[in-house]
């Protein structure tokens, strides 16, 4: 594994196997962060004040807002709004997913025949990626088993204004309102990159906002639906950061308990990365110890 991830590889397909198995033991292993039990205090503290909360607020939006909400919006089939139609589109689950994906699988089939300095500059960059994927996996998962199991109709569904139109466990499109998938994702996602690359917060809740809105707009969910993504793609995503977070992975802890993100590459790196410049050494050996820190084995191969 030494040689797949930092050194010069036998060959290809042996590198190839040494980084995908790798990035899935990282994945499950044992956690080993010293202060693991202070920042699951505080994301257990975190995920009940944002459930109770949330849920009063999701409450009072069934019973005050959102049938006031849809009547209000465009009638489906609209013409102007096709822009709507494309933006929603980068909220899709599928989408965001695939997209994370992808990138994971470039990193995977590339980096085994880069030279050490790229290769472990690369494998940073995926490691990274990685936490991206599965922060919006495993909100999407549960938002998905919520959906079915509550069974709320969608705006109009039937022809009416009913918001509390419930059918449990019907596992149809009609009635998978609650929670908003687009939201859920959307929202996952924001809170994952602002958790990694915090000066992107800004942006990245924005798109989150306007992803929401359009679901609205396009009378594909209620406002509490929205409201209810939103929470559950927040409260997964903050649990794979502390996953990852507890194995040193990405993120470390604080003494408080905080969750903060371990210095990656910069800029200048990924500039050299795809122009082919020389790579500052002690830099990237430095970004790398601290995002493949999984093993002593990876911090001696470094």
């Amino acid at each position: 594994m030494s040689a797949g991830l930092g050194g010069a590889p036998p060959n290809y397909f042996i590198a190839l196997f040494a980084l995908l198995r790798f990035s899935l033991l990282q994945l499950v292993r044992s956690p080993s962060h010293s202060r693991r039990a202070q920042a699951a205090r505080q994301w257990a503290r975190r995920s009940l004040w944002f459930s109770a909360i949330g849920g009063m607020i999701v409450a009072a939006l069934m019973f005050a807002l959102d049938a006031r909400e849809i009547v209000l919006m465009p009638a489906r089939g609209t013409a102007f709004l096709w822009p709507l139609r494309i933006l929603t589109d980068f909220g899709k689950a599928t989408y965001v997913l695939e997209l994370l994906g992808a990138l994971l699988l470039v990193i995977l089939i590339v980096a085994p025949a880069l030279q050490r300095s790229p290769r472990l500059l690369l494998i940073a960059i995926g490691t990274r990626i990685q936490f991206l994927f599965f922060a919006a996996l495993v909100p999407i998962l549960a938002g998905d088993v919520i959906k079915g199991m509550v069974g709320r109709g969608r705006p109009f569904v039937g022809g009416e204004a009913n918001v509390f139109k419930f059918s449990h466990f019907a596992w149809t499109e009609a009635y998978a309102s609650f929670p908003s998938g687009h939201a859920v994702a959307a929202f996952a996602l924001a809170f994952a990159v602002s958790a990694v690359w915090p000066r992107m917060r800004t942006a990245m809740m924005t798109y989150a906002f306007i992803i929401a809105v359009s679901r609205l707009v396009l009378l594909a969910h209620h406002a509490s639906d929205v409201i209810a993504g939103a929470l559950v793609g927040v409260i997964g995503a903050m649990f794979v950061r502390y996953w990852f977070a507890a194995r040193h992975s990405v993120f470390t802890i604080t003494s408080d308990g905080a969750v903060e993100p371990l210095a990656g590459p910069s800029w200048h790196h990924l500039k050299s990365l795809f122009t082919g410049g020389s790579f500052p050494q002690e830099p990237a050996k430095r970004d790398v110890r601290r995002a493949l820190s999984s093993s002593d084995h990876s911090k001696n191969e470094v």
